[in-house]
């Protein structure tokens, strides 16, 4: 796909979707806290979740008053909860003794947290912080390479070529428009293909 259409496609869905993430926060931490959360997890489910945990458990000096057996209810109903504590617990605890009690601003420096892949630090830099960057989940992957806007066969090259192919600004809302793309529209079962706001533009409905 060429750059001009591909702007478009920002363009058109900026009109649709909110730039903003369905995950409810108020601090960079609350935020990380709730993207470690959201791995095979839906957004609803988490929301329901941290409405709970963070009413007393909102930053990391707080969050590391509990064990990991007691976080664990907190979080049990978002799947892989074990992992998650021990992530979550383990990210506190640097954030205190590394960063000063706070969520680092940088994408070298928050990857090095328990728990915060590329994806994860990606969405924290982009979103708290005002970074450029483009995180890649499974709707970011499965639509952007459905309609068009790059041909890639993994997470990490889909990331980079739609680096290449969006104009850098746009880099952080394309990233909420293409997930929210992925819930409405280009779902993996039965896509709304007649209906989707960028159906002039998608390939795959130029090869039908």
């Amino acid at each position: 796909m060429d750059k001009k259409t591909a702007n478009k496609i920002v363009d058109k869905l900026s009109g649709v979707f909110t730039d903003k993430p369905a995950l409810n926060f108020s601090t960079p931490y609350e935020l990380l806290i709730a993207v470690i959360l959201s791995a095979q997890c839906t957004d609803e489910r988490v929301n329901k979740i941290t409405s709970v945990l963070f009413k007393e458990h909102n930053t990391p000096q707080k969050m590391l008053e509990l064990t990991q057996t007691e976080l664990e209810k907190y979080i049990f109903s978002c799947g892989l909860y074990k992992s998650k504590a021990e992530h979550i617990l383990s990210a506190s605890k640097d954030i205190i003794e590394k960063f000063g009690a706070e969520v680092p601003s940088d994408l070298e420096s928050l990857r090095t947290l328990a728990g915060v892949g590329r994806k994860t630090a990606n969405v924290v830099y982009s979103v708290a912080f005002g970074g450029s960057a483009i995180a890649v989940d499974t709707h970011v992957f499965r639509v952007s390479n459905r309609i068009g806007l790059v041909k890639e066969k993994n997470v990490l090259s889909t990331e980079k070529a739609l680096m290449k192919i969006l104009e850098k600004k746009d880099w952080s809302r394309a990233h909420h428009y293409l997930i929210y793309l992925g819930r409405s529209f280009c779902k993996a079962k039965n896509p709304d293909c007649i209906n989707c706001p960028i159906k002039e533009e998608c390939e795959k409905k130029i090869k039908r």
